[in-house]
């Protein structure tokens, strides 16, 4: 079993898992103030974070599917990501954009297999957006099945995919996850063309968040945990991450692809994170 709180990398801290309850699990992304998602807490947070809940929650499963009856309350499960607990002001203000640029396989090999593996979570999966949304955190928020955001009536929390506006392009993966979760093709172009620094009324008139709370983190994270309540029990079927791989089949299969030229120097650069 997993010892709790969990915090990784190990050594240098940038996400903690807990699970506060049974069917509950809670990720923190806590790199700085403003949790930042760069290689590591990616690759060495994130990721073994979601392989820890998915073990715990299928052995779980299994229990339960063993005698039903007996074990109704097992193979539920729902899953949390919030931004740093101790503030208000950011949920994640995106990608680590400098150093990812300096890595050409950062979107296929590091952050493309993140959204993919958020995308079909045999779990539900709720962001707590507990702060400012941008850019890559922006493109976290959505891989989730739900989102609560704080209302901003304390201090001001914008969502944005602001990439426009510093030149950095999109990769295709962003492009399928918008074109996949909205159909109103104004709200993609104020969104990707534009954009546009959404206020939480906002996002909530459009469908982009479920759900705004007046209040801090502490209420933002309460609503979360109501909604994962109401939904952990659909995980008992065993079916939530199989129906989302069909219901986001388009999406998945615009990830896989990588429409650059093949690169010797990519190959290698990939080969020696491997290796």
């Amino acid at each position: 079993m997993t010892a709790y709180p969990l915090a990784l990398p190990a050594g240098n801290p940038l996400i903690t898992l807990t699970h506060p309850k049974n069917s509950l699990w809670i990720i923190e992304l806590h790199n700085g103030q403003d949790s930042r998602l760069t290689h590591e807490l990616i690759n060495e947070g994130l990721k073994p974070a979601l392989d820890a809940v998915e073990k715990e929650w299928r052995e779980s499963w299994r229990i339960h599917m063993k005698d039903q009856k007996a074990n109704k309350g097992e193979g539920k499960g729902a899953l949390i990501i919030v931004g740093r607990r101790d503030q208000d002001k950011f949920f994640s203000n995106g990608l680590d954009f400098a150093n990812s640029q300096k890595d050409p396989n950062f979107f296929q090999l590091t952050f493309d297999p993140l959204l993919e593996r958020i995308l079909t979570f045999p779990i539900p999966t709720i962001a707590a957006i507990n702060g400012h949304c941008f850019a890559g955190g922006f493109m976290l928020s959505m891989a989730c099945d739900y989102r609560v955001m704080t209302d901003g009536s304390s201090r001001r929390a914008w969502l944005s995919m602001n990439e426009v506006h510093f030149g950095a392009p999109w990769p295709i993966s962003f492009a399928g996850i918008v074109r996949s979760k909205f159909g109103n093709d104004p709200l993609k172009r104020k969104m990707a063309l534009e954009g546009h620094r959404f206020t939480p009324q906002e996002a909530l008139e459009v469908g982009i968040v479920d759900y705004v709370v007046n209040g801090n983190t502490a209420a933002v994270l309460a609503r979360a945990e109501q909604l994962g309540d109401q939904w952990s029990g659909n995980a008992q079927g065993g079916v939530w991450g199989s129906i989302k791989s069909e219901l986001y089949r388009d999406v998945l299969e615009t990830i896989h692809k990588d429409a650059r030229p093949r690169n010797p120097l990519h190959d290698d650069a990939a080969a020696k994170a491997r290796l």
